[in-house]
């Protein structure tokens, strides 16, 4: 029973002794510094970033996390989005638990073919990384709602229309001016040449009087013009042919019945 409880008992840490005696008093405060500066393992360890370049296509972040994790733990993934598009834009960064690990990955991972692309790496200094930078990285990411080419392609109404044309004019006016100011004579068809002409008045009064409407317009204008096209209406010169009459033999006129009474009356 001794045995064994001795046996269970934690074994006391030996003190270390210095062999001079009379050094033992500055051996202690070696050893006490000594255990200071060294490092605790299974402790919490520095984190090391690692700018990784020229990522090809189809790279997002469970694919880089995914390959990063042969060297060591990830903590966090941080790849650069368009925010109009939410594509790639070709460079992420990459936070491992211990910075030895980013240092190896960083010298590993540098000049790496992949994809038909070298892959670009090196550490980011710890001073160098902002504290937004792993902003949002542990959410999903989420397409943006209404990106620039659904935007472009959508169907435009009437009034975003004639807004998108009035700054389209205005940002080529003031591009006129500014050569103008730099005297340079630089004459271009622009977005004016595009557009479509405006009518005159008279051919809006024209269609209004040849118009089908059930009710044409009746303005002081219109009224003017439809009398002068009656007048217009008389005074054409058109050539008129009047056949001569030619009399019915069958009924004779009453000249010719009177004169063949006054026969009969002198016979």
């Amino acid at each position: 029973m001794t045995e064994s409880k001795a046996d269970t008992a934690p074994h006391r840490a030996k003190e270390l002794l210095a062999l001079d005696p009379k050094q033992e008093s500055e051996f202690k405060k070696k050893v006490q510094e000594a255990k200071k500066n060294k490092p605790i393992t299974g402790g919490h360890l520095a984190p090391g970033v690692v700018y990784v370049a020229h990522l090809p296509r189809g790279l997002f972040e469970p694919q880089l996390k995914a390959y990063f994790e042969q060297f060591g733990k990830v903590l966090r993934v941080r790849l650069s989005r368009s925010k109009k598009t939410g594509g790639s834009k070709g460079y992420a960064f990459v936070e491992f638990d211990c910075d030895e690990v980013a240092k190896i990955v960083a010298e590993t991972m540098n000049n790496y073919l992949m994809g038909e692309r070298l892959i670009k790496c090196h550490i980011v200094a710890p001073e160098n990384v902002h504290e937004k930078l792993f902003v949002g990285s542990d959410s999903g990411f989420k397409k943006p709602s209404l990106p620039a080419v659904a935007r472009y392609n959508k169907i435009h109404t009437e009034e975003q229309v004639t807004k998108m044309k009035s700054k389209l004019l205005k940002k080529e006016a003031k591009l006129r001016k500014r050569l103008a100011a730099h005297g340079i004579d630089y004459d271009f068809a622009g977005f004016a040449a595009q557009l479509p002409k405006k009518t005159k008045s008279s051919d809006s009064t024209d269609a209004s009087m040849c118009s089908d409407d059930v009710t044409p317009v009746c303005t002081p204008s219109v009224l003017e013009r439809r009398k002068s096209t009656v007048v217009d209406d008389d005074v054409d010169d058109e050539i008129i042919l009047r056949m001569p009459s030619v009399k019915n033999e069958e009924h004779p006129s009453s000249e010719e019945e009177e004169e063949e009474e006054e026969e009969a009356a002198a016979e």
